[in-house]
């Protein structure tokens, strides 16, 4: 990892260019696609919306990073109507393995925090943060459904100690705060950040944006080390619950289980659209007045 050097100022938001309209021959299952329909998943949007914000915040440049052909410099020029210090794209094939792409990506990483998408269209798997915060040797926190700004770094206003908050989705439908510092690689949900409207006049600039073109020269692959043990599946921490009240055997199963608890009975009701809503919330108002 020696030719890989993180910047500590800056933030990166690497994008996916990938067909959002692919067309999928009914017959052979083969799979067209046409440039006309290439762009930016709404999850890549979302990373360069948290790109932005995380720049205004720590008023620092912005850069986004893409590995892709020629094609991709017309949607890299949209993105750079929205206020983006630098556009770099790597001359890439789309379809290379996610391992390529992240080595490829770590050689032109400029940027204390690097803004993922959580997955992309065409393959779905996610792995390329993954990949890139191994080549650049950084913290990584994946698949967040909400980032922030740390109340300390905030109130600190400390550039050399740049933090983040973030909520990440478990199993079972749990949620993982997590306390992030910079250097990281971070990848988001699409909603998680908002893509601003670019105004006409910087539309119109965007059509002479520099576009930096590297070739895709790989990282050096860092040394590994296989450990064994015993894998298993993933189970999330269990939730604490209150332990039942009663104090005989029988009476605490009842409660657990809740056999004696009166319930409203199932029904099948064959309604009109507004019977049937008006039903629907004669339901709920009963189930919550009941408590």
């Amino acid at each position: 990892m020696s030719d890989v050097t993180v910047v500590t100022e800056g933030i990166t938001a690497c994008v996916k260019w990938v067909d959002l309209r692919p067309e999928v021959d009914s017959l052979t299952g083969h799979v067209h696609h046409d440039e006309r329909h290439f762009g930016f998943s709404a999850a890549d949007g979302s990373a360069v919306g948290v790109a932005l914000q995380l720049g205004s915040a720590w008023d620092v440049p912005v850069t986004v990073v893409c590995a892709a052909p020629v094609g991709a410099e017309s949607a890299l020029r949209e993105v750079a109507a929205r206020r983006i210090d630098r556009v770099v794209r790597i001359d890439l094939d789309p379809s290379a393995a996610p391992a390529t792409v992240a080595a490829a990506l770590a050689l032109h990483i400029s940027g204390s925090v690097v803004v993922c998408g959580d997955h992309s269209l065409d393959r779905g798997s996610g792995s390329v943060p993954a990949f890139l915060a191994h080549h650049l040797g950084v913290a990584q926190a994946l698949g967040l459904s909400e980032v922030g700004l740390s109340v300390v770094e905030a109130r600190a206003g400390d550039p050399g100690a740049r933090r983040l908050t973030a909520l990440r989705r478990l199993g079972g439908g749990r949620k993982e705060r997590l306390d992030i510092t910079a250097p990281a690689v971070i990848s988001v949900e699409a909603g998680v950040g908002h893509l601003p409207r670019a105004a006409l006049a910087a539309v119109l600039a965007a059509r002479t944006t520099v576009i930096e073109v590297h070739a895709a020269h790989h990282a050096a692959a860092a040394p590994t080390t296989t450990t064994t043990g015993v894998v298993g599946p993933y189970r999330p921490r269990p939730r604490a619950l209150p332990a039942p009240a009663a104090t005989a055997a029988f009476d605490r199963v009842l409660e657990l289980t809740g056999a004696l608890v009166e319930r409203t009975p199932p029904q099948r009701l064959d309604l009109d659209p507004e019977a049937a809503a008006t039903a629907i919330l004669e339901a709920v108002r009963a189930w919550t007045s009941t408590g």
